[in-house]
């Protein structure tokens, strides 16, 4: 038996990218042909991707974890490593994703709709491609990149055009069986559907879909019964059809009190749902092959379409005004389908930065500082730091970026700690020019004291490290 899930957390990995190659090419009579060290090949994404013949997230609740395959290294003679597997994951129509804080990430809704939930690393550039008229023939190369990972919540809404909503044991299985070719679990006893069930209706020319949800009871809204778990699935339907039980008896039921319980539950679930009762509704009366219950029906339907409410008495048994009622759905959800000509797209959130964004930001924490940004973090991570040409490089891109004008507007001196991403090193400034106080064309450098200013720092430093360690310095 097919088992249903429809809320999964998934823990993805998208692969590392490939270290690029330092190297030189050597051949006969040209013992330095110039550098011919490759990149490193990208990593695997991790890709969310709909298709139709998906109807649950069963496969996820079994296998939670998906990694793509990383990068493979750049080698010499400009031969390019390869690029990791991307996976590719099977989603229902009507997935949405959240991060791991509740935010929503994607609605994906249209067969073959793709989204990158995990993006893998770049691959790190080889010596050949840092070359410039200056730097002729690097002797480093830039590390991968290691790929995103994150944990992030799929949840399904069933993309349907009328949902069945009701007490259990109400008859929407029944209903939903008489209707269309589904064939849902039915018996005498309450909560038999304990997943949403979808068949396919066609009447006067228009196809629509049918979703029979779980039925619901009083204090579903927080979470009694089985309807807190489904209540989603009515979301996207553009007509909400109340399923009564005439036939029912329980004390203290009546079609008037259950649509008015079924109403309140529907609004009180979530703020945004109560938009669900301004779309177009129909009552059901059902079993009315029992006398008993027509008699209820004909009793209580004037009051319904008083409400304004289509009323339409039904057998599931005997199919008695199936037709009708199959008729007034393909109108209301043709009536709908005019009103939204262009299909549902797929609605993927976006956060621009905004316009003075410098791509990071700098905190001071007591004497030292620490550097938040994804470029200086990415650089980071991509320098090998037992190269000193790449350190050289990286403070290059650093001071390309802004961020020593940054960190020396934000107090820092020569000698403190500056901390990126993982790594905390002494700050020594490239361009010492931004801490010159004299007239233009004037740089503190060609002093002649310059020597004795930078041993000046050096030993101030010292004296600083010494003081956190709590060693005892004689002056």
């Amino acid at each position: 038996m097919t088992t249903f899930v429809d809320r999964v957390v998934l823990h993805v990995a998208a692969g590392d990218g490939g270290h690029g190659c330092s190297s030189v090419r050597r051949e006969k009579f040209k013992p330095l042909g110039g550098p011919d060290g490759a990149d490193g090949g990208h990593g695997g994404d991790v890709v969310l991707v709909v298709e139709h013949n998906v109807t649950t997230l069963l496969d996820f609740h079994y296998h939670p974890h998906q990694k793509a395959g990383s990068g493979k290294p750049g080698q010499g003679d400009m031969r390019t490593g390869a690029s990791g597997d991307t996976v590719e994951l099977s989603v229902p129509n009507g997935t949405v994703v959240f991060d791991a804080d509740g935010n929503e990430l994607a609605d994906l809704v249209g067969e073959g709709t793709r989204f990158i939930v995990a993006r893998g690393g770049r691959g790190g550039l080889g010596n050949a491609s840092l070359a410039t008229a200056k730097r002729k023939a690097p002797g480093f190369a830039l590390l991968g990149e290691p790929g995103q990972s994150a944990d992030v919540v799929l949840e399904l809404k069933s993309v349907a055009d009328a949902a069945l909503v009701g007490f259990p044991s109400a008859g929407k299985s029944s209903l939903i069986a008489a209707l269309s070719a589904a064939r849902p679990k039915i018996a005498d006893y309450p909560f038999t559907t304990l997943v949403p069930n979808l068949g396919v209706v066609e009447a006067g020319g228009t196809i629509f879909t049918v979703a029979d949800v779980p039925g619901l009871i009083p204090g579903a809204s927080q979470g009694k019964g089985l309807g807190l778990e489904f209540l989603r699935h009515v979301e996207r339907c553009a007509v909400l059809v109340h399923v009564i039980d005439c036939a029912t008896f329980e004390p203290g039921r009546d079609p008037l009190t259950d649509l008015d319980v079924i109403e309140a539950e529907l609004t009180s679930y979530k703020d945004d749902l109560a938009r669900l009762t301004a779309r177009p509704r129909i009552v059901v009366l059902n079993k009315v092959d029992v006398p008993a219950a027509r008699e209820l029906a004909e009793m209580v339907r004037p009051d319904l379409e008083e409400r304004g409410f289509r009323v339409f008495e039904v057998s599931a048994a005997t199919r008695e005004g199936l037709r009708e009622l199959s008729f007034a759905l393909a109108e209301t959800v043709a009536a709908d389908r005019a009103a939204r000509p262009i299909e549902e797209a797929t609605r993927i959130v976006l956060r621009p930065k905004a316009v003075d964004d410098l791509g990071f930001t700098i905190a001071r924490e007591g004497e030292a500082f620490v550097v938040r940004g994804s470029k200086p973090e990415r650089w980071i991570v991509q320098t090998d730091f037992s190269n000193e040409e790449a350190v050289g490089y990286l403070a290059d891109r650093l001071a390309r970026l802004g961020v020593e004008k940054a960190l020396a507007d934000a107090g820092a001196e020569p000698g403190c700690e500056v901390t990126i991403g993982e790594v905390t090193f002494d700050w020594e400034p490239t361009e010492m020019e931004i801490f010159s106080s004299g007239m233009r064309g004037q740089d503190a450098r060609f002093e002649n004291d310059s020597r004795v200013g930078a041993d000046e720092r050096r030993l101030q430093k010292d004296l600083r490290r010494a003081e956190r360690l709590g060693i005892q310095v004689d002056e």
